[in-house]
């Protein structure tokens, strides 16, 4: 169940996007970029609530977790701004999730072994498909004839009742070192939130893009070092760095990165195109969405089943290979599709192949980590989790912005119909404000232009938001065939044995 909160909890989002914009009277970037910051916050904070899991208890940290989500859920029930969204949702809830996910994965390490322990993470995935499945509908349901204030109220109400039950969560006592490496934990803020912030800052055309950027790429090549300098000197890193000398553990948190930029790409850019392109309300969208999510969740259920009659690194190489065949299928239907039917069999195999890397990443990643190991490994691999679903859906809100701004200006310069000063002001606009607008919006704005420039503004418009759109569907496509390449290198590894630790990270 607080699996499932953490996967609806977006998806509300995502499916709500026009609605929140319209509430709040906000902007579509401005949404974008609260659901980016959320999971930003949790992918920049989540190696130090691993470490705080190990100290302070393992059930604590599931439950402070699920006491932010519950903040957050709350929140935005009540929220009049989108301020107060960003405080309240993104920050806190996005802390609650650097909580809740290493806690709840060294839980399920520490209470399960061998086969049972590789169907309950699979069981993990099947709940979070459940929640990709239902969100959508439930979300746009809910939306569409009560309000998306309700949807997160029923959510707080579902972190009251999985609270109700915290007994019959029994913890699992970390026998590691229990010292404290601040440095390491600072390094690891600055370095991934460095990185998805700049994206931030560049989608919201701010300044300063470059040197963020480069301010994090350089805090986690310092990560990196210092941790290995304080293995040489036997003091405790925030990381193991023996965890990355196992092949598998490697490719494993990669591949969960890119599962996840791949999902927030798609996520980011599916949304914008059903509300905004289409015009549709949040139940035609969630209604839209749901063969990539119902897919998603029948192939989560029917691999967790057959679980260990096919090897783990054939399903991955299956999963990338059909979420990049569905990704490659949009592109040319995106500009011609005139309603949500035309997405629904590439979202169908892209989703199958989602689910398949949902039910196999985690537990090919933990089952072969020793017990005084697995919360600092569960941490880095929900942190590359939340870095990839951060990364995605920043660096797709931020390309497709950018190809808005760039396009729309150039059309507008090359047309006929466009007088000078007309031409001259939307370069002006879109230098200072690129936004994702539907024709019902634009034509609010341009009552009082001429005809033809009404006309010619919304035709430049359709053609520029659909080239925006498929643009930005190259990052979930670009993170697929990177997948797919990694998926090879894993079928030459041994597939590790669950519940026993490599001598390599014991």
């Amino acid at each position: 169940m607080a699996m499932f909160v953490l996967v609806v909890d977006t998806s509300f989002m995502n499916v709500s996007i026009s609605a929140v914009v319209h509430d709040l009277g906000t902007t579509v970037s401005g949404v974008q970029t609260a659901i980016a910051l959320e999971a930003l916050v949790s992918a920049a904070f989540i190696l130090i609530g691993s470490k705080v899991g190990d100290l302070v208890g393992r059930r604590r940290a599931y439950v402070l977790g699920l006491l932010g989500y519950g903040v957050g859920a709350v929140a935005m029930t009540l929220a009049q701004s989108l301020t107060a969204v960003v405080v309240l949702w993104s920050v806190v809830g996005g802390l609650g999730a650097s909580l809740l996910l290493p806690s709840m994965q060294a839980l399920v390490h520490g209470s399960f072994e061998g086969t049972a322990r590789t169907k309950v993470y699979a069981l993990i995935g099947a709940s979070a498909s459940v929640a990709a499945a239902i969100g959508p509908l439930l979300g746009g349901f809910i939306t569409t004839y009560l309000s998306w204030r309700v949807a997160f109220g029923l959510e707080a109400v579902v972190i009251v009742v999985v609270l109700s039950g915290i007994r019959l969560v029994h913890d699992v006592p970390f026998t590691g070192d229990r010292s404290v490496d601040v440095v390491g934990a600072v390094l690891s803020v600055l370095g991934m939130g460095g990185v998805v912030l700049g994206v931030l800052v560049w989608q919201e055309g701010g300044e300063a893009v470059g040197l963020t950027i480069a301010l994090g790429v350089v805090a986690l090549v310092g990560l990196a070092l210092w941790v290995l300098r304080r293995e040489r000197r036997r003091a405790a890193p925030l990381v193991d760095p023996a965890l990355f000398r196992s092949p598998a553990f490697r490719v494993g948190v990669s591949q969960q990165t890119l599962q996840q930029v791949a999902l927030g790409g798609a996520m980011i850019a599916l949304p914008v195109f059903l509300q905004m392109a289409l015009g549709y309300d949040a139940m035609l969208a969630g209604l839209s969405l749901a063969p990539l999510s119902l897919s998603m969740f029948a192939a989560a259920i029917l691999a967790g089943r057959r679980a260990g009659r096919r090897r783990p690194a054939t399903l991955v190489l299956a999963g990338f290979t059909l979420l990049v065949v569905g990704i490659a299928a949009l592109l040319p239907v995106v500009p011609r599709a005139t309603s949500g039917w035309y997405l629904a069999l590439p979202l169908v195999v892209a989703g199958g192949g989602l689910g398949l890397l949902v039910s196999q990443l985690n537990a090919f990643t933990l089952s072969p980590i020793a017990e005084d190991r697995v919360g600092e490994a569960a941490g880095v691999n929900s942190a590359a989790g939340s870095f990839g679903l951060s990364l995605g859906l920043a660096l797709a809100g931020a390309v497709m912005l950018a190809s808005i701004a760039t396009g729309f200006s150039a059309q507008a310069q090359d047309s006929p119909v466009l007088p000078p000063d007309d031409k001259a002001r939307v370069s002006e606009v879109l230098e200072q404000d690129a936004e994702v607008m539907s024709d019902a919006q634009l034509v609010g704005l341009l009552a009082d232009e001429p005809a033809a420039v009404r006309e010619e503004i919304l035709q430049i418009n359709d053609d520029v938001r659909a080239r925006a759109l498929q643009i930005a569907l190259l990052v979930p496509l670009c993170a697929g065939l990177l997948g797919v390449v990694q998926a090879l290198r894993m079928r030459r590894l041994p597939d590790p044995a669950p519940g026993a630790a490599a001598p390599s990270i014991g």
